[in-house]
């Protein structure tokens, strides 16, 4: 079974199903935007962006190279494993048996993506870690993507909240070209943006798709 997944969709039902949570904090006249929450909190919000459009979003799946461990609460584990028309995703210990789901997807030709969120301001005030948070813990996620050799098609969603669209705009491009200085196989990825109310400090949601196996 061949599987197209398109990194300028994925990207537009994120986009869209922020963009509708912006609109509902506005209309709810909010204290704090949806730009205020953890990066845990946002999972949540872009699940059911990723569902609205269609998306199975089966959240915290085994790495493919970590099911030899016998306990399922051992390994690592991806933010969000995807499956195409909201499908399920077949379970690797029943693969081929009687209890196997009839039009299920494999993980190998599932959709593995990390996400990753970095805001400028906090409601605290600025993010005096912007800078380390965007570069550090977020390559590491790339090499998960790429160590594991069974993963077919995968990415990275980062998520940016910042002053104004030039920086979100720099940014995405500054991270992709210093991934591609350090030797990171990432790919060009497909970005979107729009206007928040600043609430904390934060006046722009940007992200960008940036494929790490197939396209």
């Amino acid at each position: 079974m061949v599987t197209h997944w398109s990194t300028a969709d994925l990207a537009d039902a994120v986009a869209d199903g922020l963009r509708a949570k912006a609109r509902s904090d506005d209309a709810e006249q909010a204290v704090y935007g949806f730009d205020a929450l953890d990066e845990l909190g946002l999972h949540p919000l872009i699940h059911a962006a990723l569902r609205s459009a269609g998306y199975g979003v089966w959240p915290e799946q085994r790495y493919p190279s970590d099911w030899k461990h016998a306990k399922r609460s051992e390994g690592r584990r991806c933010d969000a494993v995807l499956t195409p028309d909201d499908k399920p995703l077949r379970e690797q210990a029943v693969r081929g048996t009687l209890f196997d789901t009839a039009g299920a997807i494999d993980p190998e030709q599932a959709y593995w993506l990390e996400i990753k969120t970095v805001a400028q301001f906090e409601s605290s005030g600025p993010a005096r870690r912007y800078a380390s948070e965007l570069l550090s813990p977020v390559t590491k996620d790339l090499q998960k993507l790429w160590s594991d050799p069974l993963l077919r098609h995968a990415g990275l969603l980062l998520v940016l909240f910042t002053v104004d669209e030039l920086v979100a705009e720099h940014d995405l491009a500054a991270w992709h070209q210093r991934c591609l200085e350090k030797g990171h196989r990432v790919g060009a990825p497909a970005t979107r943006g729009f206007a928040l109310t600043e609430r904390i400090g934060n006046a722009w949601c940007g992200l960008g798709v940036f494929p790490v196996r197939g396209r």
